[in-house]
């Protein structure tokens, strides 16, 4: 038996059309409804309807389950460290070293292998459905989506703010003033296919930051994202003249941190069926927290 969505339709969507319905307030994208139509998997009151039709207060909706496939993702037995779980999307704890998702050469070991494995085991195996990214360095929050829908609302939170990043950096340096805005245009390094620098042609990309602790020759900061630029956060800061401590490729290398000092602290966003704002954070993980300790001795 095919597994549906069901809805029940309230008096202050009445008129709106099937479509209307999907688009406007089940957030269904265009794409997905096209599929659905092809598979018969929209039903009214039981029985196949035309995208155009009105529908009624108390008329029930039911939307099929499109199955998901793994396009390609090689299911891998891991660790994975699970900071929140609902029905509709998952919250990991990235540790760093480890890449969120096959890219170039690397095709297994990454988070997404191990989780694919863990959906496996529960019987539950689809698309594994990353919202974003972190480098391989850097640790913390990552939302994994767990269907289309929730992967394309989420996708709208982000695009409007409502879906929130909070990044820990320790820099190199005292950064002056202590809190502020970096708007700066983020693109491709003229010289360095691998980087990326402040280029005038660039997409604009906004970072705040605060100081949250001050040291003798480094600074802690806390930072929110406006933008998702690549490299963002350690180039606007090495910008700055307070590169990320120990981030090889736009500051330096230090004995005692021997990675970038970076890490996602935390994601707030809507519930997607209740709007109810939730917060998750992602403690400072050791290497981190004895890189504080260190300059708080320095």
């Amino acid at each position: 038996m095919k597994p549906y969505h069901t809805y029940t339709v309230a008096k202050e969507h009445a008129d709106l059309t099937v479509e209307e319905y999907l688009k406007q307030i089940l957030q269904y994208s265009g794409r997905k409804i096209q599929k659905l139509t092809r598979q018969k998997g929209i039903l009214l009151n039981g029985k196949p309807v035309y995208l155009q039709r009105k529908i009624k207060p108390a008329d029930t909706l039911r939307v099929l389950i499109l199955a998901d496939t793994a396009h390609g993702l090689q299911p891998e037995p891991g660790i994975i460290e699970i900071l929140y779980e609902d029905d509709w999307l998952l919250v990991l704890n990235k540790p760093a070293y480890q890449l969120v998702h096959p890219t170039g050469q690397t095709t297994s070991g990454t988070l997404a292998n191990y989780l694919a494995y863990e959906l496996q085991q529960r019987g539950t195996a689809g698309t594994v459905r990353p919202l974003h990214r972190l480098d391989r360095e850097t640790s913390g929050c990552v939302i994994f989506a767990k269907d289309s829908r929730s992967q394309f609302i989420l996708e709208q939170q982000l695009k409007t703010h409502l879906l929130k990043r909070t990044y820990r950096a320790l820099v190199k340096g005292m950064i002056q003033p202590p809190s502020g805005v970096v708007d700066a245009p983020i693109g491709p390094h003229p010289n360095l296919p691998n980087r990326r620098a402040i280029n005038p042609a660039g997409e604009r990309a906004v970072t705040y930051y605060r100081t949250i602790g001050s040291f003798d020759g480094a600074t802690l900061l806390e930072l929110n994202l406006a933008t998702g630029r690549t490299h963002q956060i350690r180039v606007h800061l090495a910008h700055l003249g307070c590169p990320v401590i120990g981030d090889a490729m736009y500051g330096l290398r230090t004995s005692w941190m021997p990675r970038q000092a970076l890490h996602a602290a935390a994601v707030s966003f809507q519930h997607i069926k209740n709007g109810q704002e939730i917060t998750v954070y992602a403690p400072l993980p050791a290497d981190f927290s004895q890189a504080v300790d260190f300059c708080t001795k320095m």
